[in-house]
């Protein structure tokens, strides 16, 4: 509301003058008719994406366009799309020469042998008039050979001492042409080991008997075999070798017994006869030391088995029951303790 302030009395004349004004105007005032508003086309306005609140389910993310190597959308080819490259064909395989020499099979009669026993070989060729067959050592060395028609048998002797397996190689052809196959019989085992645990080994004969002298020593300890003549000197000083073997040469009628001049410490005793003959050598003196107790003789057993290479392992009983091993070569010893 409006406060009008200043004019007095007069405001009392001025407000209907006021309202007659109004009304003279509305008297001549020209009435207009409405017309129909025009119509008017729709503009789609999107409206604004609501922003969802910490629970709402999130909407699904668009796949990105493929972007080319150098960072724009992968151009679409000009001329339709690209030739799918076809599968590679398969590389032909090189056929055969029907004329190159090959083997038919090459087998035995036995698929084990005892040692000693004789063996049938059969073998079958193809373009070869003659083959070579081979029999190899424990070392894989051909030591034998026997030169065969393409196709046929042959007996082949096993020795006795054979061990292990026995194996041969059927030849035939030469040079780029050249065709072998192996044949590898495995061989029984026809002896006991004396003693427990026995080794995988097969021992090459049976145990054998022999006097044995055996004496302990301050550094090891030293045998005796009677059968063999061997006097052995086994050290554990840690140096090499770890044994060493002598022929005995011992002589009593012209060797002495002992040494008369050496008087050995209290608690050690001197070797004698044939042990004291080998201790009283530079080298077996010194590493060995001096002896614990007497010698003992006793009736021992002792066996052998072949090394691939050709050297023996020796084990030989002791006198405390246990099994001395010799390694081949001086390279070690060991005790074996029955179980």
């Amino acid at each position: 509301m409006t406060i009008i302030r200043g004019f007095g009395p007069l405001r009392f004349l001025i407000l209907p003058c006021l309202v007659l004004t109004i009304s003279a105007c509305e008297a001549t005032a020209a009435q207009i008719v409405p017309t129909d508003p025009p119509t008017v086309t729709a503009t789609f306005t999107p409206s604004p994406s609501r922003t969802p609140g910490a629970d709402a389910t999130p909407t699904v993310t668009p796949t990105p366009i493929p972007v080319s190597p150098t960072g724009g959308p992968s151009p679409t080819p000009l001329f339709g799309p690209t030739r799918t490259p076809a599968p590679d064909e398969p590389t032909p395989t090189r056929s055969l020469n029907p004329n190159a020499p090959r083997i038919e099979f090459f087998t035995s009669d036995v698929i084990a042998a005892a040692p000693g026993s004789s063996i049938t070989l059969f073998w079958s060729t193809r373009n070869v008039a003659s083959a070579s067959i081979y029999q190899l050592d424990r070392s894989g060395q051909r030591s034998q050979v026997w030169n065969v028609p393409a196709d046929g048998r042959l007996n082949v002797q096993t020795r006795r001492a054979d061990r292990g397996q026995v194996d041969f190689v059927l030849s035939i052809g030469s040079g780029p042409l050249a065709v072998e196959q192996r044949l590898t019989i495995p061989l029984s085992c026809p002896d006991q080991w004396f003693f427990i645990p026995a080794p995988d080994d097969c021992p090459t004969g049976p145990p054998q008997e022999s006097t044995v002298i055996e004496e302990p020593f301050e550094r090891g300890r030293m045998l005796y075999i009677a059968n063999t003549r061997q006097v052995y000197a086994l050290f554990n000083d840690g140096f090499e070798p770890a044994w060493v073997s002598f022929e005995n040469r011992y002589d009593p009628a012209i060797h002495p017994e002992f040494e008369e001049t050496f008087l050995p410490p209290p608690g050690f005793v001197q070797p004698v006869g044939i042990l004291g003959f080998v201790w009283r050598r530079d080298l077996v003196r010194s590493r060995l030391g001096l002896a614990l107790e007497p010698e003992a003789r006793y009736d021992g057993m002792y066996q052998t088995v072949l090394t691939p290479a050709g050297s023996e392992n020796l084990y030989v009983s002791s006198a405390d029951g246990t099994v001395l091993q010799l390694l081949p070569g001086g390279v070690g010893w060991q005790i074996i303790t029955p179980p």
